[in-house]
Parts: C-alpha cells; structure tokens; sequence
C-alpha cells in the first residue's frame, strides 16, 4: 500500500467519524424541539430552495454545459441552402436573369486534434463551475446559520435589556421611596432616573438591532423568522487542527474550482499550438439554376451536383498566433498560481474558524465566572445598599456590570456555534449532502447528459424538455 493510498484511507475515516457526529447534531436540532419552532436545519433548507444566487450560478453551469455541445458541433457538418437571383441589362435591349437555388454540406474532416482539444477544455470548464455552485451552496448555507443565529442572539438580547428595564425601573422606584422618607438625597434619585433612561435606550438600539437581523434573516431564506428553536450541540471538530486542513486541501470546491481551471489553462496551451496544424475539409452541394442568356434570349434550366476536399494551413499570421500562444502559456501560469493561492487561502480559513472556536471556548468559560461574580456582587451590593452602606450609585454599577457580563455570554455563544459551522465550510463540507438535510438536491449532471451530444430536435431533444422542465418545477 502508498502512501498516498493510506492517505487517502486515512482521510476517509476522518471524514466519516467527523460527518456522522455533524448530522446526528443537525438531526437533534431539528426533531427534538416542538414543532412551531422553526430550527437551524429548516433555515438552511429554506436558504437552498429559495436562493436566487443558486439560481443564478446553476444557470452559468448550464451555459458552461452548452460549451461542450457547441465544441462538438465543430465535428459535425454544416447544411444549408443557398438562393441567388441576378439581373442584366446590356443595350437597353437584351436581357438576362440567373436564379439558383442550392443546397451545401460542409465538414471538417481532419484537424489534427484541435477539436478535441477544445471539448476537453469544455469539459474542464464544466466541472469548475460545478465547483464553483458548491461554493455558492456553502455561502448560502453559512449566510443562513448565521442569520439564525443572529436573530436568536439579538432576540435574548433583548429579553436581557427588557428584564433590565425591570430591575432598574424597581431600582428607580425604591430609591424615589427612599428619597420621601429621607433616607438619600435627591442626586441619588436623578442617578437612578438616568440609569433607567439609559436601560431604556438600551432596550431600543436591541429592538432595532433584531429587526435588522430579522430582515437579513428573511433575505437569506426567504421568509421572516417565526419562532427559532435554540441551535443544536455543536458539530464534532476533527482531532487536530492538521486534520481540519487536510480535509480542507481534498474536499473544498475553492481548490478543485482552482484544479479543473489550470487543467483548462494547459489544454488552452495545446489549443493554441493546434491553431497552426492544416485543417481539411470537405464539401458537397446539389442545386439547379434557370438561366436566360443576354446573347441568345434563350431560356436554360441545369442541375448541378458537386464536392470538394479541400486543406489548409496559416503559414503566416503576422503575429497573431505566436502572441497567442504565449498568452495562453501566461493564462495557464496564472492558474497555477492561483491554485497555490486557493490553496493557502483555504489552510488560512480553516486556521481562523479553528482559532475562532478555541477563542469562543474560552471567551464562555471566563465569562461564566465573570457572571457568577458579579451576581454575588451584585446582591452583596443591594444588602448593603439596604443597611445603607452603599449607595444608589453602587447598585446601579453591580446590575450593570452582571448585565454587560450575561449580554456578552449571549454573544459568545452566538460566535462558537458560527465558528463551528465557518470550519466546516473552510473544509468544504458544509453542503446540503454532507449535513444531509432530507430535501431533493440539484443534480448538475442532468443538464450536461441531456445537452453534452448537442441535440437539436429528436428523442434526445425530448429528453432535454424533460430536464427543462424539472428545473423550472420548485
């Protein structure tokens, strides 16, 4: 066995043992709450059925298929019928006319493999922008997972300020209660009235924030937000960061995007050196012609059949195939540079999403603590503000510190959720297959197989409507 092959054996037991703990959390997500409340699994398949950028790249594949079928059709003869009338005067006197109507096949019989080479750099093209639509896929889906969540945070953000509305409100009023029976003054009241005015302000920046992520949220799937059920576990991470990055090198469609267009850009080398191989061609026509002679006056119908073979080849071009050439040979160095940048722009991203968990982590853990203090201060502080040992003031800065404490857990949680989900598509496996989400998927293939022999009418253009059709049905 290689070790190529143990690598390979290898990435597919990552790639399992890390793909059945991600779907069994999307599953949980979606069966283990009521359900009215919508979960992060029907945000994603909203977002995929309902996309019009997936429409949009979907058509540009088709497009990209259609260049397969129109390179083939260089193989393939060209028919077409030909009328001509003409008219003579000589003299003023004698007349003559000339119609013909005819009827010409023209092929190319033999291009020493220029031909061939551009279906096969058709066909690079193709299974690029069958990457590039996963790419789309895996932004669709990330735009949605993080609209979900933007709106769930947004939403205990703002049951956070609403309950902190409360709290300070009470605060406000107890020390106006205090205020009558002598026991502060009237600057303890006014700092309690500006806090309470800055909670409400508070409370209304949340309320706007949530409407905005309720419109982005609405964007990205195409609806509004009803009722979001809380995100489910986190997906497994694999055991090491180099792990995430190896999945990331075989299984992102950045980098398979970037493969299939070098492999195009070397075939565009070939081409260009084909263009100064000959070409043959052939060509048969049949037509007849009525002819009136200006000499004679006299009237004569022809039949007339006739082929050809014939070659050619540019022996001068002034330039233009040389320049070419060598443009072709920079296209293709520029799409292995690209590669490379691809390449260390996806190790980049899984880097980040893995750092960006590990920040999250850490972020909750401190928070947690920083919650449970500031809760023990923030009583601790209210009791003595009752003995009057503290005043109004003090109070005031426990609750909000214990406030900015949960708002910032509330926030936290949000980041470690998404930065498990930007792993997953910085190693490409955030796609409606992978999460396995249960809904009918768009075959890329089935547009190619209908067109890929270039039909026109037939039983093969049949099944091309059929295929049209099925794509237009939602």
């Amino acid at each position: 066995m290689t070790a190529d092959t143990k690598g390979q054996g290898m990435f597919r037991r990552t790639f399992e043992t890390l793909r059945r703990p991600l779907i069994a959390a999307i599953v949980a997500g979606a069966t283990a709450l009521p359900a009215s409340a919508e979960t992060l699994a029907d945000a994603m398949v909203a977002a995929y059925r309902h996309s019009a950028l997936l429409e949009q790249n979907r058509a540009v594949l088709r497009a990209a298929d259609e260049d397969v079928a129109t390179a083939l059709a260089q193989l393939r003869p060209v028919v077409q019928w030909i009328a001509e009338h003409s008219f003579q005067k000589v003299d003023n006197s004698r007349i003559g006319r000339s119609t013909s109507i005819a009827l010409q096949a023209q092929i190319t019989l033999y291009d020493w493999g220029r031909n061939a080479i551009a279906i096969d750099a058709a066909k690079e093209t193709v299974l690029a922008t069958r990457a590039a639509l996963v790419g789309v896929e895996q932004d669709v889906l990330l735009g949605a997972v993080q609209a979900y969540l933007n709106v769930r945070s947004t939403t205990e953000q703002v049951d956070l300020q609403e309950n902190s509305v409360r709290v300070i409100g009470q605060e406000q009023q107890a020390a106006s209660d205090r205020f009558e029976v002598g026991e502060i003054t009237q600057t303890d009241v006014a700092q309690a009235d500006a806090a309470l005015a800055a909670a409400r302000a508070s409370l209304a920046s949340a309320r706007g924030e949530l409407e905005i992520a309720r419109e982005i949220y609405r964007t990205a799937t195409g609806r509004a937000p009803g009722k979001l059920s809380p995100p489910p576990p986190t997906p497994a991470l694999p055991a090491t960061l180099e792990a995430a990055r190896q999945i990331g090198q075989r299984s992102h469609p950045a980098i398979q995007q970037a493969q299939r267009l070098a492999a195009a850009a070397e075939l565009g080398v070939a081409a260009a050196e084909a263009e100064r191989n000959p070409t043959l061609s052939g060509t048969v026509g049949i037509g007849r012609s009525h002819d009136m002679s200006v000499q004679t006056q006299r009237e004569t119908t022809t039949n007339d059949i006739g082929a050809s073979v014939s070659m050619s080849q540019t022996i001068y071009s002034g330039g233009r195939l040389p320049a070419a050439h060598r443009k072709a040979m920079a296209r293709r160095d520029e799409a292995r540079a690209s590669l490379l940048q691809v390449s260390r722009q996806v190790n980049e991203a899984v880097g980040q999403a893995w750092a960006g968990i590990d920040v999250a982590k850490a972020q909750i853990r401190a928070i947690d603590e920083q919650i449970v203090a500031a809760r023990q201060a923030y009583e601790g502080v209210r009791e003595e503000a009752t003995l009057g040992a503290r005043t109004t003031l003090d109070v005031l800065d426990a609750e909000q510190s214990l406030l900015e404490a949960r708002a910032n857990k509330i926030s936290a949680e949000a980041n470690l959720q998404l930065a498990h989900y930007q792993l997953l598509a910085a190693m490409g496996l955030l796609t409606v297959e992978n999460l396995k989400l249960g809904i009918p998927t768009y075959d890329p293939s089935a547009y190619y197989n209908a067109v890929q022999d270039a039909p026109y009418t037939s039983r093969q253009g049949k099944s091309l409507d059929r295929v049209l059709r099925a794509i237009g049905r939602d």
